[in-house]
């Protein structure tokens, strides 16, 4: 049983920045890749980011490409998600979640943490 915890969310102005961090317990971290995922209001919840179990493929949503990036470290047992450029379009509670493959971190995750909250005022 793996547990996933995020933190770094907040309160930040239209064009600012915000770092989340996942970190996880309980289970072999660095077997598993890991996603960020967001849902804003009243909207379903939609895939940011994904990235392998050795950081060496990344991909990304359309909506954030180019202003977010996903890195982790295994040493820490922690996944990042640095947000540039951020929009007020970019607000939602944003999930972090674990998969045994990467292909599986958009099909069925198999743990998934509780939120953290990003508000991006304009």
């Amino acid at each position: 049983q793996v547990q996933l915890v995020e933190s770094g969310g907040g309160l930040v102005q239209a064009g600012g920045s915000l770092r989340l961090s996942c970190a996880a317990s309980g289970g072999t971290f660095s077997t598993y890749a890991m996603g960020w995922f967001r849902q804003a209001p009243e909207k379903e919840r939609e895939f940011v980011a994904r990235i392998a179990w050795n950081g060496g493929s990344a991909s990304y949503a359309d909506s954030v490409k180019g202003r977010f990036t996903i890195s982790r470290d295994n040493a820490k047992n922690t996944v990042y998600l640095q947000m540039n450029s951020l929009k007020p379009e970019d607000t939602a509670v944003y999930y972090c979640a674990a998969a045994r493959a990467l292909v599986l971190v958009t099909i069925r995750a198999d743990y998934w943490g509780q939120g953290t909250q990003v508000t991006v005022s304009s």
